[in-house]
């Protein structure tokens, strides 16, 4: 029998250390935001062409967790990518989220129209490969739409 409550107690806190570890994974609309703060200071800083080389590297200082910067131009071709370099270059205006929405083009309006904000969409999660709803906080600076976007619970 106590090997039994030994064997449950063993199995409760590896649940809570993966729980605990999957959440502090997990970013807020502040982390996003945030993020996309410090792009545009480092853009600033050190250009585009460093800006969006770092913002490409999944190891960079551009990736947190589920959080990671997505940079456009204001076309819809994606200039660089946090997760998924394979989009670089791409046109991804046609680029619909799991509902149909065409959510780049409401980025891409948006950020014409009021040059930063807030966009609701669903999307594959990189953490969890679970599609899961998204809102995404973006910035048009020197001729790029820099977002960058949380997963809600």
């Amino acid at each position: 029998m106590k090997s039994i409550v030994k064997l449950v107690m063993i199995c409760i806190a590896c649940f809570a250390v993966t729980t605990s570890v999957m959440a502090a994974d997990a970013g807020t609309a502040k982390d996003a935001q945030a993020m996309v703060k410090k792009a545009v200071v480092f853009l600033k800083a050190n250009g585009k062409d460093k800006t969006l080389a770092e913002a490409s590297n999944p190891k960079g200082q551009f990736v947190a967790g589920d959080i990671y910067l997505s940079i456009y131009d204001t076309t819809g071709h994606v200039a660089a990518h946090g997760t998924n370099a394979k989009l670089v270059g791409k046109d991804v205006t046609e680029l619909k989220d799991a509902d149909g929405k065409y959510f780049i083009k409401d980025i891409l309006a948006k950020a014409k129209s009021d040059g930063s904000g807030w966009i609701d969409y669903q999307f594959t999660n990189p953490t969890t490969k679970e599609i899961q709803p998204k809102s995404v906080y973006f910035e048009q600076v020197e001729g790029l739409i820099i977002a960058s976007g949380y997963y809600k619970k």
